[in-house]
This record gives structure tokens, C-alpha cells and sequence, in this order.
């Protein structure tokens, strides 16, 4: 089950957008506007996470934060402060509160927080791929062709041992559940496993999430901290600035840290997993990456194979999604015709299993009938894959902001698609920051999450 947050705050744009973002990390939300929604709210259902303003208009936050305290609510609750109420927050994690964040609202450190604040209560998110916790044999990668079966005794092979280990592959091909499932292997399996998806702060302050920082004496733990003992998994690692990198390597050759702010350094223990869906070496000769960190990363490199590879495990895969969706999701139950299945396995998929994934999920929620036939299949690729047959629209008789406001959402739509649902990577492709990029997904009525 996904870990279920419910959001508390009176401000609609900042509830809608804190519920967005967290879907889109694919977690279950639940929004309230009031102190009185909110109570509703945790008898119907007890979140995994509470998100709780401080300013309402019923009843402030602090209040609030008690009734649940004395009531026995277990949940965790980070509070959320606007600026100049930091006093009050810091009040408030002495009552109870397990942190708090400031206003203006800063993306990275939300999902930071929150994943810390799971992480410690136990909770995690589901797995891109299997759809399942955390355990032994809860990330095994799906398929039964020779090509999987060398790469799985690859991994658990690596994982018997401390180096780091680099996985490279196209986009969509399941970097994060690999390094999952390594971490499941290890000798120290009840380690953290932190994974950070860099294109996902790089629009915030990437080095004081990685490294945390100390502040009018509030600590606030970073990426590596939190990874003490375990993995720390950096997805799309070439995404990261050469200051960052520069920074990354001292704590890899030192193995300590010293966090932004802070005067002290502080050893830590960590075995690095990174990932990459470009060439480094490439990287490297354009400037973008630094040669010594690529060094100390690459120590074990893993090649993901694109699933046009695999072909023979596309049928295993189409069965574990549909059984994912109907039983998780409650999608309706749909059976992919013989001919569809070798449609599917004649396809070239440039978006990987990601992008089988996401069509799976399209037919069972869009589609009719007991049985997916070829021409529905045909149709869904078309319209999910817009590199297949894309044409830029152009009707010169409308106003200029209908004509830019239908290229805007033709553009968006495409680069969310091409980058497989990851709202980060098209707000780099755009130039745009991720709270702008929500904004404007929600003005053009764009659904980031139905190409998850």
C-alpha cells in the first residue's frame, strides 16, 4: 500500500500543489481545509502522515496539533509555518510535532522531509515496478528470458560486497528498483535505503538537502545523514552541478560531512549506488561532469538492457501490471488478446517498461470491453507516444493567448511524455521551477500523473 498523507491548510493553491507533488511521488493524499475537515479526516482513515498548518480560519494548528496528541493519534505531523512562525513550529515539535517547514514552500525539502519522516515510522513508498514494501523479495525484477535472469544473478552477486556500484540504462528501464533490489541482497539489508531522484532538487538547494544544514539551532538532517549505515541510491546523477559534485567528492574521500551552516564535520558510513540515463564519459568531455567523481562512482558498472532486449518478457510484464491495477488501483479487469500481446512484443519501446507500464494503466482505465484487441493497443501508443506521429499545432485565426496557450499545453504534454511522467526532467527541459510548472499544468488542465 502507498504510504496516505492528509494535507491541512486553508490556502487552496498551496493545498492543491502540496497534493499534487506528492502524488506525483506516488503517494496516496487526502486534502482538508479546516481544523474541522481534519478531525473528519483521521476518524474515517489514520494517515501514515499529517501535513498541518499552523494559521486557520477555525482553529490554529498548535490546537489542533494537541487534540490529536491527547486524543492518541499516532500519526506523525510536520507542521507548516509561515514565514516569521518559526518560533511558534519550534513550539509546536516540542508538543509533539515531529518538524516543520517554512513558507515559502520549498519542493525539496518537503519530499525530503516527508520521505525522512516515513522512513523513520517505517513506511515507504511503492516500488515503480513491483508495487510492493520493502522486503526480501519484495523488489525482484520481473522476467524469465536469459537476459534477466544473468542480470538479477549479477546484482545479487555485487550486493555480497561493499562497492559502489553504478547502474546505467535508458530512461524508464527501472534504475531505482535494481538498486532496490541490491539493497535487499546486502548483508546489512536493514539498512537505510535513501533514494534521491537529483532532477528533483536541482531546482531547490540541492547541497543543503544533500548535506543538511543547522540554523538558529534547528538541525535538519540531509540525503547522505540519513543514509548512515545503509545506501544512498543518486538517480540521474549526471544532473547534478560540477559545485555539488566537487562538494559529493570531498564527502567520499573523507567520509564526513559537514552540514551548510554548520561548523563541525560528522563521519558517516555509506555504500553509494548512482544511476544514470546518459553516457558520463560523454559528460565528461562536454564539461559536465567531473572525471574523479566519475572514477569513484564507477567502480562496479551495471548495464540495464532496454526491454526491446527482452522481448520474450514483455507478456510477463503486461500480466504483473494488470494484476497490479486491478488490485491496487481497482481498475477494471481487462485480458490483452493474443495478437495484442504480439503487437506489444514487436514494438520498439523507447520509453522501456516505464512506458508498458503507463499503457497498461491507460487501457485498463480507458478502455471497453473484456478484451484489448490490436487496434486499441495501436491507438494508445499513438496517443502516448507523441514522437511517434507529433505535429506542433498551428491555427493562425486564434487570439494570441488561445494560440500560445494550446502550444503550451501541446509542449508540456510531449516533454511529459518523452521524459515518462517525470515532472522534474521536463521542468529542466522547459527552464521552469516545479511549483511555476504545477501552476501551469493545472491552468492547461494537464494531468501529469496519467503518464506515471
Amino acid at each position: 500500500m502507498k504510504p496516505y498523507i492528509l494535507v491541512v491548510d486553508d490556502e487552496p493553491d498551496i493545498r492543491d500543489l502540496v497534493r499534487d507533488i506528492l502524488q506525483d511521488e506516488n503517494y496516496e493524499v487526502d486534502i482538508a481545509e479546516d481544523g474541522n475537515a481534519a478531525r473528519i479526516s483521521v476518524q474515517t482513515r489514520r494517515p501514515d502522515l499529517i501535513l498541518l498548518d499552523i494559521w486557520m480560519p477555525d482553529i490554529d494548528g498548535i490546537s489542533l496539533l494537541k487534540e490529536f496528541v491527547e486524543s492518541g493519534l499516532t500519526s506523525p505531523v510536520v507542521m507548516i509555518s509561515g514565514h516569521g512562525n518559526v518560533e511558534t513550529a519550534v513550539e509546536a515539535t516540542r508538543l509533539g510535532a515531529y518538524d516543520f517547514i517554512e513558507k515559502p514552500l520549498s519542493l525539496g525539502k518537503l519530499l525530503m522531509t516527508v520521505q525522512r519522516v516515513l522512513d523513520s515510522a517505517g513506511h515507504s513508498k511503492d516500488s515503480q515496478f513491483s508495487g510492493k514494501q520493502s522486503s526480501s523479495s519484495a523488489y525482484t525484477p520481473i522476467g524469465k528470458s536469459v537476459v534477466m535472469q544473468n542480470f538479477r544473478e549479477q546484482v545479487k552477486r555485487v550486493a555480497g560486497f561493499d562497492n559502489w556500484v553504478m547502474f546505467c540504462g535508458e530512461s524508464g528501464t527501472g534504475k531505482e528498483l535494481y538498486a532496490r533490489y541490491l539493497h535487499s541482497n546486502c548483508k546489512n539489508t536493514q539498512g537505510p535505503f535513501v533514494n534521491v531522484r537529483v532532477s528533483s532538487i536541482i531546482e531547490d538547494n540541492p547541497e543543503e538537502l544533500l548535506f543538511g544544514s543547522e540554523k538558529d539551532g534547528h538541525v535538519e538532517t540531509g540525503f547522505l545523514e540519513q543514509a548512515d549505515g545503509g545506501i544512498l541510491f543518486l538517480n540521474d546523477i549526471a544532473d547534478l552541478d560540477l559545485s555539488t559534485q566537487a562538494k559529493l567528492l570531498d564527502v567520499f574521500i573523507t567520509r564526513s560531512l559537514k552540514r551548510i551552516g554548520g561548523h563541525e564535520r560528522k563521519e558517516i558510513d555509506i555504500r553509494i549506488v548512482a544511476g544514470t540515463r546518459v553516457d558520463l564519459q560523454e559528460a565528461i568531455k562536454a564539461g559536465r561532469f567531473r572525471d574523479d567523481l566519475f572514477y569513484r562512482l564507477n567502480e562496479i558498472p551495471l548495464y540495464i538492457s532496454p526491454l526491446r532486449e527482452h522481448r520474450e518478457d514483455i507478456p510477463d510484464f503486461v500480466h504483473h501490471f494488470v494484476d497490479l491495477f486491478v488490485n491496487e488501483a481497482n481498475l477494471p479487469y481487462r485480458k490483452f488478446s493474443m495478437a495484442a500481446q504480439n503487437w506489444l512484443r514487436n514494438y520498439n519501446w523507447p520509453g522501456n517498461v516505464l512506458e508498458l507500464r503507463n499503457l497498461v494503466q491507460r487501457l485498463l482505465m480507458m478502455g471497453d470491453g473484456n478484451e484489448i484487441s490490436v487496434a486499441e493497443v495501436e491507438a494508445a501508443v499513438m496517443l502516448q507516444s507523441p514522437s511517434q506521429g507529433f505535429e506542433m499545432p498551428a491555427d493562425f485565426s486564434l487570439p494570441l493567448r488561445q494560440a500560445r496557450e494550446r502550444f503550451e499545453k501541446t509542449y508540456l504534454e510531449y516533454h511529459l511524455q518523452e521524459a515518462g511522467g517525470n515532472v522534474g526532467m521536463v521542468a529542466k527541459q522547459a527552464g521552469m521551477e516545479r511549483t511555476h510548472l504545477y501552476r501551469k499544468f493545472r491552468a492547461l488542465d494537464i494531468d501529469p500523473k496519467k503518464t506515471k
